[in-house]
C-alpha cells in the first residue's frame, strides 16, 4: 500500500487541535493545516487511512478557494512547500526534516479566525439526512418540499440545511430558525446566502465537467468583523459528487466521495459507534480512486 499520514506532530509546534481528519498547528500570525489520510463515516474515525486522500483534499480545496475567492473571501494564503517550511523553520526546536517533508501536498497556511458554531449544508438533491427526514415528514431542515420524491431526486432549488457541530459525535440538522438563534439574524442569513451563491457556482462549474454535486458542506470564521471561508471546500469528505452520466433517481448513485464507504459499512452489523470496522483492501483501494478521479475531473 502507499504510504500514508494517520498523525502528525512538528516539534516545537504547538498543535491546537487534532481533528477527524485535519492536524491544526498554531505558527503565531497563522495556522498551518495538515490533511491525513484518516476516514471517517458516521461521525466515527476509521481504523484504516485512505492512500492519497489527505493530498487530494488539500489539491481540491486550494482549487476552489481560489475559484471562488470573488464571491466569497477565504482563509487560505499559500500551500507553496517552499514558503510552509520557511514558515515552521522560524519556530524554536522546529521540526527533523523527515516531519516536514510529510507536509508535502497535504498542508496549506491560513488565517486565523474565530469558527461559527454552525455547519452549513447546502442540498440540490435528496439524500443521506435529508432523504431519511423527507420520509417521514416530507420537510429537510424545516423546508417544505413537494410529495413524491424519491431517492436522489433533484429538488425544485438548493435548500440552506444547517447542522450543529459535535466535537465527537453525531451532528445535529437544524432549520434556519435555530440558526439564527445560535448566530444571530444578521450572521445567519449573511452565511445562508453566502452559501447558496458558492454551491450554485460550485454545482454549474461541475456540471460542465460531468459531476453533479448533491449537496455540500460549507463552514465559516470570522476575522474581526470579516467573514471567511475556511476549512475545506467542495471535497470528496463534504460533498456528495455524482457521475452525471448515469444518474438516475430513485436509487442511491455511484459516487466520487465517502458514500462509496458508507455504503460497504451499512452492509455491517455495526452500530455506528467506536470503534470502527476495519476495512478491506478492496473498498480502500476503491475509495482512493474515487478520491483520485474527483480531483482529475474537475481540476484537468
Amino acid at each position: 500500500m502507499m504510504n500514508t499520514i494517520t498523525h502528525i506532530d512538528i516539534p516545537g509546534v504547538p498543535k491546537l487541535k487534532s481533528g477527524k481528519v485535519r492536524e491544526v498547528f498554531d505558527l503565531g500570525d497563522a495556522l498551518l493545516f495538515v490533511a491525513t489520510d484518516r476516514l471517517s463515516a458516521f461521525d466515527v474515525i476509521l481504523p484504516n487511512p485512505i492512500p492519497e486522500k489527505g493530498r487530494v483534499l488539500t489539491a481540491l480545496s486550494e482549487f476552489w478557494f481560489g475559484k471562488t475567492k470573488r464571491l466569497v473571501e477565504n482563509h487560505f494564503i499559500t500551500s507553496d512547500f517552499d514558503a510552509i517550511s520557511a514558515v515552521v523553520g522560524r519556530v524554536p526546536s522546529r521540526g527533523a526534516p523527515t516531519i516536514l517533508a510529510g507536509l508535502q501536498g497535504r498542508s496549506m497556511l491560513v488565517r486565523k479566525c474565530q469558527p461559527l458554531p454552525v455547519e452549513c449544508v447546502v442540498r440540490g438533491y435528496l439524500a443521506g439526512s435529508g432523504l431519511k427526514e423527507y420520509r417521514h415528514t416530507r420537510t429537510v431542515c424545516g423546508h417544505r418540499l413537494p410529495e413524491g420524491l424519491v431517492e436522489s431526486s433533484q429538488l425544485p432549488q438548493p435548500i440552506f440545511t444547517p447542522a450543529t457541530k459535535a466535537e465527537s459525535g453525531h451532528d445535529e440538522n437544524i432549520d434556519f430558525e435555530r440558526c439564527v438563534k445560535i448566530l444571530g439574524q444578521p450572521l445567519a442569513e449573511k452565511v445562508r446566502d453566502f452559501s447558496l451563491t458558492l454551491y450554485n457556482f460550485a454545482r454549474d462549474y461541475a456540471a460542465q465537467r460531468g459531476i453533479i454535486i448533491a449537496d455540500t458542506k460549507f463552514e465559516f470564521g470570522l476575522d474581526g468583523d470579516k467573514l471567511l471561508l475556511i476549512d475545506e471546500a467542495l471535497t470528496p469528505d463534504s460533498s456528495r459528487f455524482w457521475p452525471a452520466d448515469s444518474y438516475a433517481p430513485g436509487k442511491p448513485q455511484p459516487s466520487f466521495d465517502k458514500q462509496f464507504v458508507r455504503d460497504y459499512l451499512e452492509t455491517l452489523d455495526w452500530d455506528k459507534t467506536p470503534p470502527g470496522p476495519v476495512l478491506p483492501d478492496a473498498v480502500i483501494h476503491k475509495t482512493t480512486e474515487k478520491y483520485l478521479e474527483a480531483l482529475t475531473r474537475l481540476t484537468k
